[in-house]
């Protein structure tokens, strides 16, 4: 009987100081702020929902912020994505406008999707955000039909497919990691690994200790990374990027990080303790990555705050912009409705 020796890293060490000499100060001074931008958005929309000015539900991403924008951040401003129900950090470090996605968020007819998608469906066609589905890895096949069509066309694009640790116990998960590559697609699927699929533990559902190890079945390499460290992320998927784009094929990168909120609004946190919660805030992506950039002498802690602020008022302003936009208009309801 052959062996396969699976072509899984599991947790990469951080390569701070190596990105710290080699990316511009202009690129990691937006990472921070899109990452701030990402806390405040979420702690914005939580309040805005407090106050009973949201409808529907919604699935806050705060303790997550590096995942999106490490990722993200190595992508061509062409290259394309699809999130998922968790995915305000991925429009916004795609490079959404906080205005317009905060009106799509308040269920506003200037909303990117007027009004209609709100906090599940936000998607920016022309800023290269797909979408996303409510049903959990239901946007992974659609990921492998869209890279089917970039490998076609011999596009040089590439598309990253984001999806939660739940998703990877889905049977459309490992016929999609199958077909991507048998074809070698250029697709990047992206496990955003927040530990529970809703109140389930991780460990409770798969037997193996990293989610990456899945991608030895398929013959393409995987990864686990610390989903907290921005950096990590970003040099692992810019590797997984260049052999997607060059014809390789695809990866599976397995982002490791938490959630510090409950699953959805009505997520009373029964299933975890405070001291767990605790432990993960002390490891606060955001706060970490001023800290690298501080102490890399790439900015003094004044211009990182400044950073942190002008993030802040930006999100402020945009929500204050947004509640003032009409609500979608009744006469129009069926205008982007599709019926053969």
């Amino acid at each position: 009987m052959t062996v396969v020796t699976p072509e899984v890293e599991t947790v990469a060490p951080s390569s701070s100081q190596h990105l710290l000499n080699e990316l511009p100060r202009e690129k990691l001074a937006w990472m921070l702020q899109r990452m701030c931008e990402i806390r405040y958005f979420e702690e914005k929309a939580e309040d805005l929902y407090i106050r009973g000015q949201v409808h529907g539900t919604m699935h806050l991403s705060i303790g997550q912020e590096a995942a999106s924008v490490g990722s993200i951040a190595t992508l061509r401003p062409d290259d394309l994505i699809i999130h998922h129900h968790r995915g305000h950090g991925h429009t916004i470090a795609k490079g959404a406008n906080l205005t317009t996605m905060m009106a799509e968020f308040l269920g506003k007819e200037p909303g990117y999707c007027r009004g209609r998608g709100g906090s599940m469906h936000i998607a920016d066609i022309p800023g290269g955000n797909l979408g996303a589905t409510g049903v959990v890895g239901g946007g992974i096949p659609t990921a492998v039909g869209i890279a089917l069509a970039l490998q076609m066309r011999r596009s040089e694009q590439i598309l990253l497919s984001y999806f939660g640790d739940g998703a990877t116990n889905e049977g459309e998960f490992h016929e999609s990691l199958n077909m991507a590559s048998t074809w070698k697609l250029p697709v990047v699927f992206i496990c955003d690994n927040n530990q529970y699929g809703m109140s389930m533990h991780v460990t409770k559902v798969m037997n193996i200790q990293h989610i990456s190890e899945r991608a030895a079945s398929y013959g393409i390499p995987g990864q686990s990374v610390d989903g907290n460290d921005v950096l990590a992320v970003y040099e692992a998927v810019l590797a997984a990027d260049e052999h997607a784009r060059s014809g390789q094929g695809p990866s599976l990168i397995d982002l490791m990080s938490y959630r510090w909120r409950g699953h959805s609004k009505s997520d009373r946190n029964l299933y975890r303790t405070p001291q767990e919660i605790d432990e993960w805030k002390h490891k606060c992506p955001i706060r970490r990555f001023k800290q690298v950039l501080v102490d890399g002498g790439v900015m003094t802690r004044d211009e990182v705050e400044d950073i942190d602020q002008a993030a802040k008022s930006a999100i402020d302003r945009a929500a204050e912009e947004a509640l003032t936009f009409p609500e979608p208009s009744p006469e129009n309801m069926e205008a982007e409705v599709y019926a053969p």
